[in-house]
């Protein structure tokens, strides 16, 4: 596949950046919304939400704390770009879940509808923020920290974790349903094509993206988990 490189300044990596992650935030509201399914960690942050009462938000924010935290031994740095996902996500889904929810009752093919918009936009918002190049995700950078720290392949890592999620968000009363499955299979390929056509070219990764890829920095064959 070719890549298509933009060379940009910090501004335009960084205005880039918080598009992507706006547009992330609203393809979370759009699936949690839908009620058919959320995406592997939200199936997490909505059961502990459900068990202690506190709002998806802020449940979503202390997460990606402690993901941050599991950083420390794996000598992982974060980004401006790894801040700014914690605080755009976390402060922006409670207002846009509040909103979507003054939508009426809608019948299951406009919410089958909603939950596909959402995860056609969740993989254009990936190939935003992490083609601008400032920094990965909590959780992709848990992901590649481990990849890294073990040797075990990114597919090995990348599954272990979405499924030790899952599963403790579906126990907690989390959201598991078809849209979870088709957003699993669904968004590593749409991001595959949109990346390489997102990725801002910078001096230091000129060499990754020859070939088509991202620096590790950045985000390495960026999880369904996105963030």
């Amino acid at each position: 596949m070719r890549t298509f490189l933009v060379p940009a300044p910090v501004g335009r990596r960084s205005a880039q950046l918080v598009v992507g992650l706006v547009l992330y935030t609203l393809s979370m509201a759009l699936l949690v919304h839908a009620d058919l399914g959320n995406m592997p960690w939200d199936v997490l942050s909505q059961g502990i939400a459900r068990r202690t009462g506190a709002s998806f938000g802020t449940v979503t924010l202390a997460i990606s704390v402690l993901v941050l935290v599991c950083w420390i031994p794996l000598r992982q740095r974060p980004g401006v770009g790894t801040v700014a996902n914690v605080l755009v996500i976390g402060f922006l889904v409670d207002p846009l879940l509040d909103l979507l929810d003054l939508l009426p009752d809608l019948p299951w093919a406009a919410r089958a509808a909603m939950a596909g918009l959402g995860i056609v936009m969740n993989a254009v918002a990936t190939g935003l923020y992490v083609g601008a190049q400032l920094g990965p995700g909590p959780r992709d950078g848990l992901m590649t920290g481990l990849v890294r720290r073990t040797g075990r392949p990114v597919a090995v890592v990348r599954t272990t974790i979405e499924v030790l999620v899952v599963s403790v968000g579906w126990a907690l009363g989390g959201r598991l349903g078809i849209a979870t499955v088709v957003y699993a299979v669904c968004v590593g390929p749409l991001v595959h094509l949109v990346l390489p056509r997102l990725t801002i070219a910078v001096p230091d990764a000129a060499p990754a993206r020859a070939s088509g890829r991202v620096s590790a920095g950045a985000s390495s064959s960026p999880s369904p988990a996105g963030r």
